[in-house]
């Protein structure tokens, strides 16, 4: 059986990793803001990586299921981008506790969102600036 015929089943699990890396980290950043612990333990970074891992993995399979090309496929190669900036501001808002770096780390994943259900790199904002 080609890998092609569990596209649904890969995307959905894309998806539903995006979600719940998204959640986690929404979670582990306000609680960090707020001094609490919880969010740096071991088994919270772990499950972090486990998701991301996974969420990396499918998104690969899916780029490469459908022939896409981050230099030509230009919301692709945006989310990229996208990915390495929310990355690293995230670590910074965990570690350093900085709330611009949260904020900006939001903003990095909900344009992500954006530009993938849109498939432009301006995402929503396309309508916006056409």
């Amino acid at each position: 059986m080609a890998l092609i015929e569990y596209y649904p089943q890969i995307k959905l699990a894309h998806l539903a990793l995006v979600t719940a890396s998204g959640v986690l980290f929404a979670c582990r950043g306000a609680a960090t803001l707020a001094r609490q612990r919880w969010p740096m333990t071991a088994p919270l970074r772990l499950t972090s990586i486990v998701i991301d891992t996974l969420l990396l993995a499918a998104g690969v399979t899916l780029w490469a299921l459908l022939s896409l090309q981050p230099l030509r496929d230009a919301w692709l190669g945006t989310k990229l981008v996208l990915l390495v900036l929310y990355v690293m501001l995230g670590t910074v808002a965990l570690k350093r506790r900085r709330a611009w770096a949260y904020a900006a780390a939001l903003a990095c994943y909900l344009w992500m969102v954006s530009v993938a259900l849109a498939h432009h790199p301006l995402g929503a904002l396309r309508a916006v600036f056409g």
